[in-house]
């Protein structure tokens, strides 16, 4: 029989947690380190010199000493203090006056050479004698007195309030603390863009659309779909041309080669596959991925092929030989998606594991890794002029710099799961997503400058509302886009908008970039 559960008394409980309570508070980690004498002094003998270094040679007002209790008592901090002969009023030394002899028919040597300050009564006569306009101005000379500035200088940053800043305002010798605001840094004014608007709707495909590409020549696009096959289309009319069967699984990416007449696909049946356009066969099979693969990328210059998996790994080809050149592991979930360059580094992935790694494809290496997304990576972009790139994801689409992937920005509100990022020339950043719905961005502000979610073609759901890819075509004034409704989507600048008829409705907003 199991021995029965001992009951203890409420208070018992209560006091027991009391106990815990107080086991966990009472080391007060939070409390703060006391402070040393010796390092403060220091810390503030550096502040002194680099933030007020360029006034520390300015004249010391007398009030400022006698609150000190004299010159050898009221500076903690070493700093040499001048003083007069016994008897007098105290003067102090001022460099950068001229020098003069300490008595008449006295050599001026560097040990008769005397540098004082004048007395208030002579400064006074001297303001008199000047012009009214010339004395106000000498008089606005006197900086912050050398004592304000100790007595300043170890109050904490943080102590004013967020966007001000204090100044030290001389006027007539009087001296006013005064809070100025500091000017907020604000968005610059972004280009102005046309609006886009759709003008064709192409079906034909059986499945969602799930990758797109246009060819070098501009003729003609290629989608790939999971009805398992693969079409080409006329872009002119968006006539049907050719159906390609092969794939035994749903088509994930197709890219047409600029070097030689070969279109490459892969699929979520683990094949990545060359197909002859003169013959429209299958020429090569590219083996070795364990799992579905879901993107691929050819690189510019030479003939290399690059995949990426949900096995985690991106793949380097020899495009000729079918060999496998390098296999990039690193990432610790599916690999959704990865571009060539043909500059440092030639090779970006984004993950689902949330980063986006920079790969040095001579070594088969990692060069960066950026983990600065929360939520999977399902689009990267590069842009085609700028020496920059974006990624995509739920959380926020961010713009980085080549070649070490130092973040520039942050373009948030597009709050849903970005699937596809576009970029062309002029600017204009597009991102697709989940849901429909499709952004339009300025690239170098940030700024959105138009949202667009198409319907779905009559007989869908709108449950069906997704966009799995989008792309320029090679002469940036048509964006095809690859849908859940089973269409293509075919999207061109309104030529009668202007900026008058669509104005940008942005304001000069306080910037809020945050790094993560």
């Amino acid at each position: 029989m199991a021995e029965e559960v001992q009951k203890h008394s409420v208070h018992t409980l209560v006091f027991r947690s009391l106990k815990r309570t107080h086991d966990m508070f009472v080391a007060d980690n939070a409390k703060p380190i006391p402070l040393d004498e010796e390092s403060h002094k220091v810390k503030m003998a550096v502040k002194l010199r680099t933030e007020y270094g360029s006034v520390l040679h300015m004249p010391t007002l007398k009030e400022n000493m006698r609150e000190k209790g004299g010159p050898n008592t009221g500076d903690p901090y070493g700093h040499k203090q001048y003083s007069g002969n016994q008897g007098q009023e105290l003067e102090y030394m001022v460099t950068g006056t001229h020098p003069y002899p300490s008595g008449p028919g006295v050599a001026l040597t560097a040990d008769t050479k005397v540098q004082r300050m004048p007395s208030e009564s002579a400064a006074q006569s001297l303001a008199v004698a000047l012009p009214a306009s010339q004395s106000r101005v000498d008089a606005n000379r006197t900086a912050a007195g050398v004592g304000d500035i100790y007595r300043h200088a170890g109050i904490s940053e943080r102590s004013q309030p967020p966007g001000m800043s204090v100044a030290m305002v001389e006027a007539g010798g009087n001296k006013n603390s005064a809070l100025v605001p500091k000017k907020a840094p604000t968005m610059p004014k972004p280009q102005w863009h046309p609006p886009w608007k759709l003008y064709r709707v192409i079906s034909g495909h059986l499945g969602w659309v799930r990758c797109i590409a246009v060819e070098p020549g501009n003729q003609w696009f290629v989608t790939g779909s999971a009805d398992r096959t693969i079409k080409i289309w006329d872009l002119a009319s968006g006539k049907l041309k050719l159906s390609l069967t092969g794939h035994i699984s749903t088509v994930r990416g197709v890219i047409v080669s600029a070097r030689s007449p070969y279109l490459f696909s892969c699929g979520e049946d683990k094949q990545v596959k060359c197909w002859d356009l003169e013959y429209n066969k299958v020429i090569r099979h590219y083996h070795g991925h364990l799992s579905a693969v879901y993107g691929l990328d050819l690189h510019p210059t030479i003939d290399v092929l690059v995949t990426c998996s949900r096995d985690s790994t991106a793949r380097i080809w020899d495009v000729r030989t079918k060999a496998s050149v390098h296999t990039l592991s690193g990432h610790t979930n599916a690999v959704a998606t990865v571009k060539c360059q043909a500059a440092e580094p030639q090779i970006i992935t984004g993950s689902h594991d949330t980063t986006i790694r920079l790969w040095d494809l001579v070594a088969g290496k990692t060069r960066v890794t950026l983990t600065n997304h929360k939520k999977s990576v399902r689009a990267v972009v590069l842009h085609p002029r700028h020496y920059t790139f974006a990624s995509g994801s739920p959380d926020n689409i961010k713009q980085w710099k080549f070649p070490d992937g130092n973040f520039i920005q942050n373009l948030s509100g597009h709050n849903a799961i970005i699937n596809t990022l576009a970029v062309n020339s002029d600017g204009v950043l597009v991102s697709g997503a989940d849901n429909g719905t499709m952004h339009l961005w300025d690239w170098r502000t940030g700024y959105n400058f138009q949202r667009v979610h198409a319907a779905v073609q009559p007989g869908s759901l709108d449950s069906e509302s997704g966009i799995f890819a989008c792309v320029f075509d090679q002469s940036e004034s048509r964006l095809l886009t690859a849908e859940a409704d089973k269409t293509i989507k075919v999207y061109k600048e309104d030529d009668t908008a202007t900026e008058e008829t669509h104005p940008v409705s942005w304001k000069p907003e306080i910037i809020k970039r945050k790094r993560f």
